[in-house]
């Protein structure tokens, strides 16, 4: 299965997330949050396209903690896809947290059985905040949702 990704930060957020994360930034976005820190992301078609096989080869040989959060753009706009990746890194002991800009009850279930952080709500620009963990405004929220 196909998957666009923007880039692949290897091993070095403290912000998104707990411990020491690599962060995998996909493309494509529906949301368009005014103050987005990554506009770039927006246009799926700017994307790197790539098999979710070969993505899991990458992130399971250079990811040396196996903690990762999925960012974007918005993860959910390739659904499938997204699946598809965390029910695989999952089963290679992945530590997982997904950042979305949906409310949880947006969120797949289906998805979030193989995860361990999930970030919710849109970013508000008014809101914005340095003070509360793993979020960029003060109306998202960061949870543990898995083991």
């Amino acid at each position: 299965m196909i998957m666009y990704i923007n880039c692949i930060k290897y091993n070095n957020s403290l912000v998104d997330g707990p411990g020491i994360r690599t962060v995998l930034f996909m493309q494509g976005c529906d949301i368009h949050c005014p103050g987005c820190q990554n506009p770039a992301t927006w246009d799926i078609k700017k994307g790197n396209e790539i098999d979710v096989a070969t993505l899991v080869e990458k992130l399971d040989k250079n990811v040396i903690n196996k903690k990762i959060t999925i960012s974007g753009g918005e993860p959910l706009l390739q659904k499938e896809a997204l699946f598809e990746l965390v029910k695989e890194l999952h089963k290679r002991g992945f530590d997982i947290a997904l950042y979305t800009g949906h409310k949880k009850e947006e969120v797949p279930k289906e998805i979030i059985q193989y995860l361990t952080y999930l970030k919710t709500g849109n970013f508000i620009k008014e809101l914005k905040t340095t003070v509360k963990p793993f979020v960029g405004s003060t109306n998202q929220e960061f949870e543990k949702v898995g083991k």
